[in-house]
This record gives C-alpha cells, structure tokens and sequence, in this order.
C-alpha cells in the first residue's frame, strides 16, 4: 500500500510540473532534456519504489500510474469543465496577420520562433496568416488568409 500511496503522490505532482513547464517546451525536446528526462525518471522510480527491488513492487508502481493516467483521462473525457484544466486550451498566436504579444509572451515563446514554425509549415511571413494557434499538445497550427 506504501508504494501506492507514493506513486499516487508522485504522478500528481510530475502531471502538475507539465502543466507548469508549458507545453511549447515540452513539444520541442533537446538532446540534454531527453537526458533529463530519463535522469527524472530514474529518481522517480527510487521515489517511488526506495528499497523495493521486487518485481511485485515495480508491477504495483507501473500500474497505479498507468491507472491514474486511464482515470484522468476517463475524468477529462467525463467532465468538460475539467477537461480545461486536464488538457488546456488551445492559445492564438496571431489573428488577422497580427501577432499577439500577450499571448506570446505568457507561452514564454519569442516571434523568432513563431516565424520559423511559420516557415516550416510553408508561410512566407506571419502578417500572410488568418490564424496560428498553439495547440494543446504543443504543436503550432497556421491558417493562410484565403
């Protein structure tokens, strides 16, 4: 029941430091946040599990989490309004060719790098664009004026 209650502990607070990190960061991962992410996930599992080596340990571990991930998803899926806080909401970058310093800001995303998703996608320049949305999983949408 120890490891239970620990993982149950340990998955609210890794899904409360996702949403905190933001999603633009954790939609374009660098070499040395790759790495980090294992080292976490190591430290994680000693939290976790701390001197339990057994392999009805790390079963009981693996799958409180994963039952928590399929209940907050059930939970999300359930219920619209936590389904915001869950999953977030989608945040426009630029409207009408204009770019929304506010929210750019607040997704701690400077223009250089809303240009070259612009780009990437094939845009020549913002001011060219009906709409850029950064999606809920990080991903950038554009939409050219008609």
């Amino acid at each position: 029941m120890d490891i239970v209650l620990r993982a149950t502990v340990i998955f609210f607070f890794i899904y409360l430091i996702t949403r905190v990190v933001g999603r633009r960061e954790l939609s374009s991962l660098e070499p040395f946040d790759l790495i980090l992410l294992v080292v976490t996930g190591d430290l994680i599992q000693q939290g976790v599990t701390q001197s339990d080596y057994s392999t009805i340990g790390a079963l009981t571990a693996i799958s409180t989490i994963a039952g928590l991930t399929v209940f907050v998803s059930w939970l999300s899926f359930r219920y619209r309004r936590l389904r915001d806080v869950v999953d977030g909401q989608p945040v426009v970058l630029v409207l009408d060719g204009k770019v929304l310093e506010g929210n750019l800001s607040r997704e701690r995303m400077h223009r250089e790098e809303l240009e070259m998703e612009a780009r990437l996608q094939g845009n020549e320049s913002l001011e060219d664009l009906k709409l850029v949305v950064l999606e809920t999983g990080g991903k950038v949408s554009c939409i050219p004026k008609s």
